[in-house]
């Protein structure tokens, strides 16, 4: 079985493309990143499924035609469009080669623990809010409660991703909102 804690969305499905059943995608990954992952992986009511990639080329450096072994129509395609694509975090971690932190899609960062520059815990980061163009760690505190910090480039001080932990200059009272 596979566990959301255990995948990394990398894109997302967007339409099909032409009637055999390749579809089109969006990438928060360089296309080149395809054809080094076993599977791709998506939630399909409720649970995570593997597809394998039979074909793939590049639309871009971030967008691609996919095709998928057993998808041969525009009808089965369509079962895939706005879903998320994911790949086995472990996967991503192999192939990445350099541990650029800028270069990891922002939900690589969930199961981190988050701590405020003066080293208190805050918490662990649980889920991404990306919705809109300012990008929000969903952190839950110790206490159980649930809160939003910007996942903003100049608030981070300090990854250490092997000890999976994030620091980070937090304004004074947004932990009090």
């Amino acid at each position: 079985m596979i566990l959301r804690d255990d995948i990394l969305c990398i894109g997302r499905y967007n339409k099909p493309h032409g009637v055999n059943g390749e579809i089109s995608a969006s990438l928060d990954v360089d296309f080149e990143f395809l054809r080094n992952f076993s599977c791709l992986i998506s939630e399909i009511d409720g649970i995570y499924v593997p597809f394998f990639v039979e074909y793939s080329r590049a639309k871009s450096a971030v967008s691609a035609l996919i095709t998928i072994d057993g998808i041969t129509n525009e009808r089965e395609a369509t079962l895939l469009v706005n879903k998320d694509i994911y790949v086995r975090k472990d996967e991503y971690e192999s192939i990445s080669s350099d541990e650029d932190c800028d270069e990891m899609p922002i939900d690589y960062f969930i199961g981190f623990t988050l701590y405020s520059q003066e080293g208190a815990r805050v918490g662990e980061i649980i889920d991404v809010d990306d919705a809109t163009e300012n990008v929000l760690f969903i952190v839950e505190t110790p206490e159980g409660d649930e809160v939003d910090i910007p996942a903003a480039d100049e608030l981070v001080t300090d990854i250490d991703m092997d000890g999976e932990s994030i620091t980070m200059s937090l304004p004074e009272g947004l932990l009090d909102i």
